[in-house]
């Protein structure tokens, strides 16, 4: 690391590094959403299931995210755990206008809190209601209600509702994703040189 690096960093200049998880069921939107995340001038990943996962950054105001964008194909969702340790937040995607499979949603996310490595951290928890676009798609409120989010006790959590290909309800989820981060800024390990 140069002068130049190590001087913006004990200035406070250069933005902190923090590590998100996106998770949620497969054809939820996950890999949409961290596309529109993505500065403008970064090639767009094509719109096909995520196979193992995929690594993507952006930046907020004064965060820089590294987001690990999970499959959420069934014969995939075992290797969440292995990158829960490391995370800084979760990003926790939804698709609302699959009711049939809200149950499974709920059982990923119970077993996800439930997990050592999350149990005893208060990771911020970004929920998005995605695919709000759509005719049978279920308001935030509803959402939350299906997954219980209101138990949720220890953790902060936040649920926007959201349209993916659009963009919107996302910069609403990512203000209140860096409001929480720099809040609970003792989560964030300092840089290594």
């Amino acid at each position: 690391m140069g002068l130049l690096d190590k001087l913006s960093g004990w200035l406070g200049l250069r933005k902190k590094e923090v590590s998100v998880l996106c998770l949620g069921l497969d054809n939820s939107g996950k890999t949409t959403i961290i596309n529109q995340l993505k500065p403008a001038h970064t090639p767009e990943q094509e719109r096909v299931p995520t196979i193992g996962f995929n690594v993507e950054r952006f930046k907020s105001s004064s965060l820089s995210f590294t987001a690990f964008d999970m499959s959420g194909q069934s014969r995939y969702r075992n290797l969440w755990e292995h990158y829960y340790k490391e995370s800084h937040a979760i990003i926790f995607v939804i698709d609302s206008s699959d009711k049939l499979r809200m149950v499974v949603a709920k059982e990923e996310l119970d077993t996800l809190l439930s997990h050592e490595d999350i149990h005893s951290k208060k990771i911020p928890l970004l929920f998005f209601a995605n695919k709000m676009d759509l005719q049978d798609a279920m308001s935030s409120v509803k959402v939350s209600q299906m997954l219980c989010l209101e138990s949720i006790k220890d953790k902060p959590w936040h649920i926007c509702a959201s349209n993916g290909i659009k963009g919107e309800g996302l910069q609403e989820g990512l203000d209140w994703l860096q409001g929480k981060v720099q809040t609970l800024e003792t989560i964030i390990p300092p840089l290594q040189s």
